[in-house]
């Protein structure tokens, strides 16, 4: 059980369809992309912050493979990992965030960080995974243009010695 149900107050113990309520909620409103795909590699949940990450509408990525944000050269990499983890249950990503671009609808490559969340059925059988994304792509452009403005100093700074 999540410690967040009890608020603490006398009295306002939350029952069972409240706290799924809160817990759509929280997943709907999060800024965050929030993704779950069966064992297939099938979306099945695509909350706000994906649409707002990716543009692709709930309708338009429910059904749809995770392929529809794998950029082409990383698809085959992508699926050797998802295969592993659908038989280990494992992940580093679980702790670890994992940096790749992704693709927008249109194209578009962006940068995002995600971590995994393997879930299983009470029988601790696999059923897909979810991941909480975000996307980066400011952060990586300021960060690849402070590399290229510290290069330029470190090469003026040299070509004067």
């Amino acid at each position: 059980m999540i410690a967040a149900v009890h608020s603490g107050r006398k009295g306002v113990d939350m029952d069972m369809r409240n706290q799924q309520w809160l817990y759509r909620r929280i997943v709907e409103e999060a800024g965050d992309a929030i993704i779950f795909a069966d064992h297939e590699g099938i979306v099945r949940l695509w909350n706000s912050g994906a649409e707002a990450t990716f543009g692709y509408s709930a309708d338009e990525a429910l059904g749809q493979t995770l392929d529809l944000i794998i950029p082409e050269n990383l698809r085959e990499r992508h699926w050797t990992g998802y295969r592993r983890v659908m038989e280990t249950g494992v992940s580093r990503y679980q702790s670890d965030m994992l940096a790749v671009p992704a693709i927008r609808k249109g194209g578009k490559r962006i940068s995002i960080e995600f971590i995994i969340i393997p879930l299983k059925d009470p029988d601790g059988r696999m059923l897909g995974m979810a991941s909480i994304i975000r996307d980066v792509t400011a952060r990586w452009e300021r960060e690849k243009e402070l590399k290229k403005q510290i290069a330029e100093l470190t090469a003026s700074k040299a070509q004067r010695e």
